[in-house]
């Protein structure tokens, strides 16, 4: 009898009540008939089977005839369908399709569930005894238990009628698949070449090149997935294998351990791995699958003759792995088993390339942007030049002060420029700058450049150690400040901003050749170091004239924009902010340090001054955004600029329905301070934020990324590995550290070109737009700040009370502002206290790097590698080293300002528990302030809450205001 197929598609049907995965429990074997034999005698065979044995009458069985010969692409085809598809196993046990086909020949293919077939062996008898009449078959209530396969688990997307959508949703996610989550649970197929090895070695060598390419796919030296094989008497063995591969081991090390790993027994797989290894040995006039369709990602269906020939199928899920990357990824595991059997026996791993040189040269090319702009590159004061001279009546700097046109700042930074050269600056000189955001900063920082000199930015806010330390380690001789503070360094002369502004009358030598050209340095900026101290990073001029020069067209920036100074000129944003800005010539607004920490006092000013350009880190976005949302005025803002730190699309939702991208575009870049800023920009649109986009996109013209392996190699599409950056941006040096600029700052073998090792964690897709996925070293991001944790540990070991000291990234990491440092320590003994450690340490650190929480132990749990354990711990708030007043009458709980303190920190928080040392930071700041305005309080301001830092001072402030809402005392300073 003939009846149609399942499913056209080739798709199976849904998975049974239980929810077990069919895909899994199914297999299935292809076996050529005697010559003769046809389906009426397997029918027959069926049926005395069913007499004898009532629990196969759930077998059914199919007559299909075929035009074509046994041989055909055709018959192929239809057999590997068919054998594809699964049953159900109740009350479809199995399923026998007998294909005919025009030459005579004919196939048995049957499938069966494992509760009639457990294993191979099992298979393979009740297709013997469907196509040999008298073989003797176990009946299946007594058929021995074959590998158990993973529950599945639920969908993340697509129809719940496919199953390996159902079966890829529980497994760990591939992180180089760059599959698209719109098509899960779409099965594709690529077949690998067929080769020719030695036939003794062929299960060990296919497992070996399994590992070697999922090990340079994951930039790892260990591979880990799920093998299923076959063990002796045609019985299987499921384990979870656990490769070492690494580059100085030998190729007959792996194929060693490949080979113990494929011998019978094994562990199974705790849970689901991403890719799941078939290994079948291939029998004349038979195949077999361990399992029909790939119930993984990823699924290696890898076969194996007697005579050595080794074959084999990928299955892939578009969900988790893009056709594209597929096809990479079969291509270099044919060419791992190809490599594998043709090495020396003295080779090592590390000698075996897996991408081509061709290959690697279209993954670099796809990583470059060429520059659009030719003009030779200018000092950026020369450029400033030219824009007062074209419209010197046009607003440049906005402030506190007031508001200076382009004639004037010309002008003011001309004088600026004398006085510094009056005082002995020459070309080429580093000059400090310490001073507040305001239009003073401005003026002196470009007063600098016209001098010849390179600025030195600091921010005011630092301890004095590190202000000390920045000024000794740039060999600085002279600083601008306005603070009356500012450490007392010998052989430093310390100038204020007013000492700059009148200038001796006499010879303008700003107005003379200061012999600065287009590769002098323009700045130094200091970031963090592992060793405890910062490392400064010198950026010449022809740097930011192409980071101009490759985004001003493509941004539109015009003399009609108005951009805001919202970053302390020490974090490299500000030099995008205020060159982007004064060298289109568009007007810069100066951006106060307390308005920018207050959302709504912020909004009001981007209103105030119609500003069209907001640069952003994503934390003070999401703040900004909430503000915009409960304001009726309306903003001017067209470009929006997201860096400093990851973005997290999500927080855009509410953004976008205000203000649709089609009026105001969104822009995430990725940079880094040793690469100028910027290196890749990616336009941000709704499909982004329903796909979860990570990626940053293209370089910028005139920028390269590529992304490479611990070892340097060219890393494939969809691969993570280190991002390298080259191009236009890269940065000189660091300053005075000679060996730490040759380790990172280095030559690409390949091309010669200078590059950075950037240290971040990336992919690069096949059209060029890079995803980046975090950090490999110990390097963190918080609140947009670069921290090395080595930095802070090493302050923290320097003090006396510790013995030892580990620091983590701690919170909620999906939530900027609640992103923490956590820090672990060992004191010396039980009277050391936590809090004189931690301000000890806050005498070394910024705000931003001093641990939020501190927490003593015995001693730091290790684990077997040898590094710090954190889990289990729970981190502890540094507590009041002062005595607790007493809390008068009530419960502190019943002070609403205290229950909205606790919302937001935690229930452990007292009446007299300092806000800053308790885990606050200036976000949570703002979310204080919002909270205490829900529970019908009056907001309390960043600069109160520093002022006031308690909850019974802030609920003496607010008991305080009198009916016109003023503050009494500091509070209104």
């Amino acid at each position: 009898m003939s009846v149609p197929s399942a499913a056209a598609d080739g798709m199976p049907p849904a998975d049974p009540p239980s929810g077990r995965p069919l895909a899994q429990v199914c297999h299935s074997l292809v076996r050529r008939l005697p010559t003769g034999t046809g389906a009426a005698s397997v029918r027959a065979a069926l049926d005395a089977l069913m007499e004898r044995h009532p629990g196969f009458r759930g077998v059914r069985l199919f007559d299909e005839r075929l035009g074509v010969g046994a041989g055909d692409p055709v018959a192929r085809i239809r057999r590997d369908r068919e054998a594809g598809r699964t049953v159900d196993g109740d009350p479809v046990v199995a399923r026998a399709v007998v294909l005919g086909y025009a030459d005579g020949e004919a196939d048995l293919v049957l499938v069966a569930h494992r509760r009639v077939a457990a294993d191979r062996r099992a298979l393979g008898r009740l297709a013997s005894a469907l196509s040999e009449p008298g073989s003797p078959l176990t009946p299946p209530e007594a058929a021995a238990p074959g590998p158990e396969p993973a529950p599945a688990s639920t969908p993340a997307r697509g129809d719940a009628s496919r199953t390996p959508a159902r079966t890829t949703g529980g497994a760990p996610p591939l992180p180089w698949g760059l599959g698209d989550p719109d098509r899960a649970g779409r099965i594709r197929t690529v077949e690998l070449a067929a080769a020719k090895v030695a036939a003794d070695t062929a299960p060990a060598l296919l497992v070996a090149a399994t590992a070697l390419v999922l090990a340079r796919y994951g930039a790892s030296e260990q591979a880990v997935f799920g093998l299923l094989a076959e063990g002796p008497g045609g019985g299987e063995t499921e384990s979870l294998v656990i490769l070492p591969v690494r580059d100085g081991a030998g190729v007959t090390e792996l194929l060693e351990a490949a080979a113990e790993r494929t011998a019978p027994g094994g562990e199974r797989p705790p849970e689901a791995p991403a890719v799941r290894v078939l290994l079948t040995e291939e029998r004349p006039g038979e195949s077999y699958r361990p399992a029909v369709a790939p119930a993984f990602p990823a699924t290696l269906d890898w076969r194996y003759d007697p005579d050595g020939t080794v074959s084999g199928v990928l299955h892939h899920d578009e969900g988790a792995v893009a056709p594209a990357v597929a096809r990479q990824f079969a291509g270099h595991l044919d060419r791992a088993v190809r490599e594998l059997a043709d090495a020396p026996a003295t080779a090592a791993l590390g000698d075996i390339a897996l991408v081509t040189a061709d290959e690697a040269a279209a993954v670099r090319a796809a990583g470059r942007t060429p520059a659009r702009d030719g003009t030779a590159p200018v000092p950026l004061h020369e450029t400033f030049r030219a824009v007062a001279a074209a419209q010197p009546d046009a607003p440049a700097l906005s402030g506190p002060g007031g508001t200076l046109d382009y004639a004037e700042l010309d002008a003011r930074s001309d004088t600026a420029a004398r006085v510094l050269r009056s005082r002995g600056v020459l070309a080429g000189d580093r000059v400090g700058v310490c001073l507040d955001r305001d239009t003073d900063l401005v003026v002196t920082l470009l007063g600098i450049l016209k001098s010849g000199a390179a600025y030195v930015p600091m921010d005011g806010a630092y301890p004095a150690d590190r202000l000390v330390h920045t000024v000794t380690d740039a060999g600085l001789r002279l600083v601008v400040s306005s603070a009356p503070d500012f450490p007392a360094v010998a052989g430093v002369t310390v100038l204020s901003p007013a000492e700059l502004s009148h200038a001796d009358d006499g010879p303008d030598p700003a107005r003379t050749d200061t012999g600065t050209d287009a590769d002098a340095i323009a700045y130094v900026i200091y970031t963090s170091g592992s060793t405890g101290r910062p490392k400064g990073v010198a950026v010449p001029h022809r740097n930011v004239h192409a980071l101009l020069s490759a985004t001003a067209d493509d941004f539109g920036f015009t003399p009609a924009d108005t951009w805001t100074l919202f970053h302390s000129s020490a974090f490299d944003f500000s030099v995008w902010e205020i060159w982007g800005a004064l060298l289109t010539g568009g007007h810069l607004v100066v951006v106060p340090y307390y308005v920018s920490r207050s959302p709504e006092d912020f909004h009001g000013l981007l209103v105030r001054y119609r500003v069209t350009v907001l640069s952003q880190t994503p934390s003070a976005f999401a703040a900004l955004n909430e503000a915009d949302r409960h304001s009726p005025a309306a903003l001017s803002v067209r470009l929006v600029v997201f860096g400093g730190e990851p973005l997290d699309v999500r927080i855009l939702r509410d953004w976008f329905r205000g203000h649709p991208h089609t009026r105001c575009r969104v822009v995430n870049m990725y940079g880094i301070t040793e690469t100028t800023v910027h290196v890749t920009a990616h336009t941000v649109t709704p499909p982004d934020l329903a796909t979860g986009s990570r990626t940053v996109g293209r370089a910028l013209p005139g920028w390269s990324v590529s992304v490479r392996d611990p070892a340097g190699r060219v890393q494939p599409f969809g691969a993570p590995g280190e991002i390298w950056v080259g191009g236009a941006g890269v940065a000189d040096r660091y300053l005075g550290r000679d060996e730490l600029t040759a380790a990172r700052f280095v030559t690409d073998p390949a091309t010669g070109e200078r590059v950075y090792r950037s240290g971040d964690l990336g992919r690069l897709r096949p059209d060029g737009r890079l995803d980046h996925l975090g950090r490999i070293d110990d390097q963190v991001k918080v609140r947009g700040f670069r921290i090395e944790l080595g930095e802070i540990r090493s302050v923290l070991l320097e003090d006396d009370g510790v013995t030892a000291a580990a620091v983590v990234l701690g919170g909620d990491p999906d939530d900027p502002a609640g992103v923490r440092l956590d820090a672990y320590v060992v004191p010396r003994d039980a009277g050391v206290s936590m809090a004189d450690v931690r301000r000890r340490a806050a005498r070394r650190l910024p705000e931003y790097m001093v641990p939020a929480t501190l927490t003593p132990l015995s001693e730091l749990p290790l684990t077997v590698n040898g590094k710090f354990d954190v889990d289990g711990l729970a981190p502890e708030a540094v507590p009041d080293p002062g005595p607790t007043p007493a809390t008068g009458s009530g419960e502190p709980a019943d002070d609403p300002v205290l229950r909205v303190w606790r919302e937001i920190l935690g229930d452990h928080i007292g009446p007299h528990d300092d806000f800053f040392t308790t885990g606050g930071n200036s976000l949570l700041a703002v979310r204080l302030s919002g909270a205490l305005r829900r529970a019908g309080l009056p907001p309390v301001s960043l600069r109160e809450l520093h002022i006031h830092p308690t909850p019974a001072e802030v609920s003496a402030l607010i008991a305080g205001r009198d009916p016109a809402g003023e503050l009494p005392g500091p509070a209104s300073a």
